[in-house]
């Protein structure tokens, strides 16, 4: 019989440990049946998505806890949102467009039953706007795997030909998530000959972090899962530079502890757990459903170096990212910030620091202190409006920016207005701010980005637009701030934004810039991929791809 190794927490995370734990405790299990013995305890020292995994207690239900995570993480997506929880050793599932609110109703969360479940935010980076590239997604096979993916795999049509080609798997949407999993399961079934007692199906964990190591061995990009094996446990891991974050948490109850995986501490720390640690790097984790953790690093040491965009923009500000204040950050770059412009501009004659909500609000609150000037609320933002960000055509954006913000005309009248914002990417929003600040009386508008210049599409699973449709391709700085309109136009240095992001007070070795300096952490992209990102991601392309389905993708396993 094999034996499963099960990590406990300790004080110290670097101290490694085994323990005996009681029969009664440890468990072995075929399908249907529990064998009981003595176990082994070792403990070892997140386009853009939102990803959350939960084990609850037994005989309780994880359905209200998934859905309230997925809307403290609905800023990392709106397009979609999936829950996925498994009951009796079933699988159930609801997904479909829209926010969370949108696609759940009682009805739907009425089936999704279960101490164990998975749950997905999406804000998509490839394929089309279609429910069914909603996540989670599902295979039966081996055991009936289930999988949820923030991130993108920069070889996914490699992987995929080889799925189809090779192994006669049926790939049934253009999501690199749906590969991803078909992927994993194809590692898990070479191994299944090691996973049977009496020819029964086993699931030795061990085999499954083989499993996991031989995905990383062959993917390339950036990527953070969480998922399940039916009637076994829940998974989660990480590539191995760390691009995209993942974090997770506990909670003690008599007789045992509940788990929570999630992209952002945010989820973990909402919904009552305490934070355990992020999941390093190439880390895999396993959460029996019994409440056993263990863990394991399947993949060889790479640099450490996740998503500096998540301190910018992404991430909300109350997280805490591998061991990274995103709030403090976000102050940090504007505090540099303001100490470059009074380096260049010692005798400024700025009246008033003004934030482009929301994400620009911290910047520019340490711009304001360190700058010793006014800071003002300016502009009142409208909640029900989604962000320009991920508007599919240029039409459609200009036209939601002045329906997302509007100016307080007093803030601005015959002052000098500094106004700051956490980037500029097309530069749409920017122009359109300025000549909002224009109208209603501004005497001067500056205009400061806490970010450098985007001069590079992001490959790991952030969505920016066709690199022809930044507005700093091309331009200096100068001619930014004339396409803008702004009076002067100020950005980060990007060796500041590193500095002060403050990776050197964690194990990080730096950061994945590649959106400000091209340089790719993975060492894979070509300019060839570069060309085909840029033709799926310009407007016309995104335009065609857009579909407007508003139906839901319901699967249960009960008689109603």
């Amino acid at each position: 019989m094999c034996f499963l190794w099960i990590r406990q927490d300790c004080a110290n995370a670097n101290l490694q440990l085994e323990q005996e734990i009681p029969p009664t405790q440890g468990l072995n299990k075929i399908r249907g049946k529990e064998y009981k013995g003595g176990a082994t305890v070792r403990n070892k020292g997140t386009h853009m998505c939102g990803i959350i995994g939960i084990v609850g207690r037994l005989g309780s239900h994880v359905n209200q806890a998934l859905y309230d995570g997925l809307t403290v993480l609905q800023h990392r997506g709106q397009d979609a949102a999936g829950i996925m929880t498994e009951w009796n050793e079933k699988f159930n599932l609801r997904k479909g467009n829209g926010l969370v609110s949108d696609v759940f109703y009682k009805r739907h969360m009425q089936k999704l039953l279960g101490h164990i479940g998975i749950g997905h935010v999406r804000y998509p980076t490839a394929g089309s706007s279609s429910t069914a590239e909603a996540q989670p997604f599902y295979v039966n096979s081996p055991y009936g795997l289930a999988l949820a993916h923030n991130g993108n795999l920069t070889n996914n049509n490699e992987i995929a030909n080889k799925l189809v080609t090779e192994h006669r798997r049926h790939v049934n949407t253009t999501s690199d998530s749906e590969v991803l999993l078909n992927h994993l399961a194809v590692q898990l079934d070479i191994l299944s000959d090691q996973m049977s007692i009496g020819g029964e199906p086993f699931l030795n964990v061990d085999s499954f972090f083989d499993a996991i190591k031989n995905v990383n061995e062959t993917v390339r990009g950036g990527y953070a899962c969480v998922g399940m094996v039916n009637g076994y446990g829940l998974f989660a891991f990480r590539d191995p530079h760390g691009i995209r974050p993942l974090i997770y948490g506990k909670r003690e109850y008599e007789g045992g502890t509940e788990w929570v995986v999630a992209s952002e501490s945010v989820a973990i720390t909402a919904l009552g757990f305490e934070i355990v640690a992020d999941v390093q790097p190439g880390e895999a984790i396993f959460i029996s459903t019994s409440g056993h953790l263990f863990t394991k690093q399947c993949a060889e040491k790479k640099k450490f170096t996740p998503c500096v965009f998540e301190h910018v923009y992404f991430a909300r500000p109350d997280s805490t990212i591998d061991g990274i204040s995103v709030y403090q950050a976000r102050l940090n770059q504007g505090k540099r910030l303001a100490e470059r412009i009074m380096e260049s501009w010692p005798d400024h004659d700025i009246d008033v620091v003004i934030p482009v909500p929301d994400s620009g609000r911290i910047s520019a609150i340490q711009m304001a202190n360190t700058l010793n000037v006014t800071y003002r609320e300016g502009f009142v933002k409208n909640r029900y409006v989604g962000r320009t960000f991920i508007m599919p055509g240029q039409e459609m954006r200009m036209k939601s920016v002045r329906r997302k913000l509007n100016a307080i005309p007093r803030e601005f009248e015959g002052k000098n207005v500094l106004l700051v914002d956490d980037s500029i990417v097309r530069g749409t929003t920017s122009e359109q701010i300025i000549d909002m600040a224009r109208e209603v009386g501004a005497s001067k508008v500056y205009f400061a980005s806490a970010a450098p210049p985007v001069r590079h599409p992001n490959v790991y699973g952030i969505d920016m637009p066709a690199v022809d449709e930044f507005i700093a391709n091309g331009k200096s700085v100068e001619e930014i701030n004339t396409t803008i309109g702004s009076d002067k136009l100020f950005y980060q240095r990007l060796d500041d934004l590193e500095e002060v992001t403050g990776h050197k007070e964690t194990n990080i070795d730096g950061f994945d810039s590649s959106c400000f300096n091209g340089e790719y952490v993975t060492g894979d992209i070509t300019q060839a991929y570069l060309d085909k990102l840029r033709d799926e991601r310009n407007d016309a392309s995104k335009q065609e791809k857009f579909v407007g389905d508003e139906q839901g993708i319901d699967m249960h396993n009960d008689q109603a």
